[in-house]
């Protein structure tokens, strides 16, 4: 995935209320009740059904590394679905989600402005109007670059013009070189 879209994955994984199940056995029947057959699971993982029975039964413990990381990727991505769901209607209705960022952050503005990209940190919390907008188009597919599209005009609004105060003649925001980025509901 993404920069972007990871960071938005871990902030919703944040809401949930128990802990993804630790060993290969327990990953494996979740999958196995969740897909309603071992053949489906097998598939998805590409391994044979015959493993997938074995990893059921607790005869085999300890997965191959690409294995156990396709296994919890599988599990995470299907975990707890209504705390999930209720997570991004909360933040895209009534909460917002806060965007905490170390980049190269610029802005396209009338002549006679300091307009230089500069590296700065930032930490605000962004309305659920963008909260919404970033997980539809997270949903919807969309990639790093309209994920970060979406955040800096949503920075744009709330940090460099503050809600309409200042700044007017804003145009646009430049947020590249991305060092660091992480979401919060």
């Amino acid at each position: 995935m993404s920069m972007f879209g990871d960071g938005l994955e871990k902030a919703v994984q944040r809401a949930f209320t128990r802990p993804i199940p630790k060993s290969a056995g327990a990953r494996m029947r979740y999958l196995v009740k969740q897909l309603k057959g071992t053949r489906a699971v097998a598939r998805m993982l590409r391994v044979s059904q015959r493993t997938v029975e074995r990893y059921v039964k607790d005869e085999i413990k300890k997965p191959r590394r690409d294995l156990a990381e396709r296994l919890e990727r599988e599990v995470t991505k299907r975990w707890q679905p209504q705390i999930r769901a209720k997570a991004r209607r909360t933040a895209a209705t009534t909460g917002g989600i806060v965007i905490d960022t170390r980049a190269r952050l610029g802005y396209t503005a009338p002549i006679g402005t300091t307009d230089q990209d500069r590296i700065r940190h930032l930490t605000v919390a962004l309305p659920p109007r963008y909260a919404a907008r970033l997980f539809e188009a997270q949903e919807q597919g969309a990639g790093d670059q309209r994920l970060r599209e979406i955040a800096a005009e949503a920075l744009k609004e709330v940090y460099f013009q503050d809600g309409g105060r200042r700044a007017g003649g804003l145009e646009e925001v430049r947020f590249t070189d991305v060092e660091h980025i992480d979401f919060d509901l």
